[in-house]
């Protein structure tokens, strides 16, 4: 799998369209509670993965973002375009949520019933 630095590995769509080429993976309690609170901005080509989540609310942020739910084969469930802060999102059946900034998952073409995967060597 690639990692790039800290824990982080690109996330791709099933033909290999890049969906996150720098996705920050949270599956403890603290990190996933953490997420992307006291952030300014997420930069190009970031994203944050919640595992296991399947809700994320956005209070106190202060950007808005993409919120992409996963099954766990991460297949897409739903997607919450530019999800503005003070707001909370659910789906059932979901087991990860993929936080990206707004307007990645139009320009990426990711949509409900994508599979995605991480980059392999």
């Amino acid at each position: 799998m690639a990692t790039h630095g800290s824990g982080e590995r690109t996330l791709v769509t099933a033909d290999g369209t890049v969906v996150c080429p720098r996705c920050r993976i949270a599956k403890d309690p603290w990190s996933r509670m953490r997420g992307l609170l006291g952030r300014r901005q997420l930069d190009d080509g970031e994203g944050i993965l919640l595992r296991p989540a399947s809700s994320v609310h956005t209070w106190f942020m202060l950007f808005p973002i993409d919120v992409v739910f996963l099954d766990r084969d991460l297949s897409v469930l739903r997607v919450v375009p530019r999800l503005r802060p003070w707001r909370a999102v659910w789906r059932r059946g979901a087991v990860a949520v993929l936080e990206l900034a707004a307007g990645e998952c139009t320009a990426r073409g990711v949509g409900v019933g994508d599979r995605l995967d991480w980059v392999t060597a």
